[in-house]
């Protein structure tokens, strides 16, 4: 069973920082490419980032370009999104996804986490 459990998420005061992790069984992550999105109340869930299944190549959108990094441990089959400069528009549930590829549509992904909430006060 394919199991995707994200972790890390908060309340934090605009300009923190908080790191998500999304820890994977189930399936071989290795070869996977991994995908973070968010939904905020009465909005779309949109592209975070996303990160391939090597590192070697990683995609953001434009509104946390600079500010969040994806990475990712293989060896413990983990995905990481650290938050920088923290917005209070970047509240949200976070969720990650996984897929063979990476992509910016949340359509392209076969596998989701089911989210961890952030919050960034003003």
């Amino acid at each position: 069973q394919v199991q995707l459990v994200e972790s890390g998420g908060g309340l934090v005061q605009a300009g923190g920082s908080l790191r998500l992790s999304c820890a994977a069984s189930g399936l071989p992550f290795s070869n996977y490419g991994t995908g973070w999105f968010r939904q905020a109340p009465g909005k779309e869930r949109e592209f975070v980032a996303a990160i391939t299944w090597s590192g070697g190549r990683t995609d953001y959108a434009d509104s946390v370009k600079g500010r969040f990094t994806v990475s990712r441990d293989n060896a413990k089959n983990t995905v990481y999104l650290q938050m920088n400069s923290l917005k209070p528009e970047d509240t949200a549930i976070y969720y990650c996804a996984a897929n063979g590829y990476i992509g910016r549509s949340r359509y392209e992904y076969n596998y989701w986490g089911q989210g961890t909430q952030v919050t960034v006060s003003s």
